[in-house]
């Protein structure tokens, strides 16, 4: 007869693993991309260097599909939402706006602007660093609504976003039409350039002698996406009204969150409630698409500590063969 003290190795390198396993699941967070639309969108998504693929970089949501993604702790990048795509078998193919190289999947291509972006940088796996930083940029023009709304977090997890549809507003100098409609029939807008990329004047990029928030200001044009969108990033400096932050969050990333997107409305004045008014939230957030919560690995992992120790107080019998 023996002790259980020779299994105790292997039962401690097993907790080990759980505190692992924990501690992944205590800062990862999943995201829900929701296409709220009434037409198909193609998500593309670009993951900044050191941070894991999502998604294979690309792929479709149907009007009111949705798709949930885990994300590694520390994950930094941006998603946008591609209209009007044509993909071969093959994946290659083109987007009337925010195409990425001309793949279903970017493959570390950004979007060709005007494109409306998600952007983040999630909280790492170091301690006192748990906050994560999102917002919604119209920095490098606009193509569709989109919102990032924030689930089960801690702080002040503001809505980013903008609901509003700016085509149907955008200065003609500014407005991308979709190729083949302009000769001929009516043409339709599909994009909303940035001043910067239709002019390439510094003053509108914040480059060179601008390069800073004190000779960098908003221009006549700046003003028009943030007047309508107040809870995106306008111009580059545009930092104090646009950048949110929010812990332990997961996030749902919805294209059209606005059932009246389509049309001019007001824009994020009450996001919340603009947005639990689509099928494609409510489905995005219902607690059977929940991750799992850092309190289930946690409990698990007391379970087989009390286990161990109880097992260790008995002797162990060694049948004879």
């Amino acid at each position: 007869m023996e002790t259980l003290g020779g299994l105790l190795p292997c039962c401690i390198a097993t907790l080990f693993l759980l505190s692992a396993l924990c501690n992944n699941v205590a800062f990862a967070a999943k995201f829900t991309i929701a296409n709220g639309c009434s037409y198909p969108v193609w998500p593309g998504i670009l993951s900044n260097a050191g941070s894991t693929l999502l998604g294979n970089g690309g792929f479709e949501l149907a009007p009111g599909q949705s798709a949930s993604i885990q994300v590694s702790p520390g994950w930094s990048g941006r998603l946008w939402g591609r209209t009007e795509c044509k993909f071969s078998a093959s994946g290659t193919g083109t987007c009337a706006s925010g195409d990425c190289g001309g793949k279903l999947q970017c493959q570390g291509a950004g979007a060709t602007p005007p494109a409306t972006l998600a952007e983040f940088t999630l909280a790492g796996r170091q301690p006192n660093v748990k906050q994560d930083f999102y917002d919604v940029s119209l920095v490098d023009g606009y193509n569709i609504p989109i919102a990032v709304v924030p689930t089960s977090g801690i702080g002040t997890c503001g809505t980013a976003g903008c609901a509003r549809d700016l085509n149907t507003n955008c200065p003609a100098e500014l407005q991308v039409v979709s190729e083949g409609m302009s000769d001929g029939g009516s043409s339709v807008v599909v994009g909303c350039k940035s001043a910067c990329d239709a002019f390439g004047d510094p003053r509108y990029c914040c480059a060179g002698a601008y390069a800073n928030p004190t000779t960098c200001k908003p221009s006549s044009y700046s003003e028009i996406f943030k007047s309508a969108c107040p809870r995106a990033y306008s111009y580059a400096f545009d930092d104090p009204t646009s950048t949110f932050t929010c812990t332990n969050a997961d996030y749902t990333i919805l294209f059209c969150p606005s059932s009246s997107s389509q049309k001019t409305v007001t824009g994020l004045q009450q996001p919340e409630s603009d947005l639990m008014g689509t099928q494609a939230y409510a489905r995005a957030t219902s607690p059977g698409q929940a991750g799992p919560k850092p309190t289930s690995c946690l409990i698990l992992a007391a379970t087989v500590t009390s286990l161990v120790v109880s097992f260790a107080r008995f002797p162990f019998v060694r049948l004879s063969p």
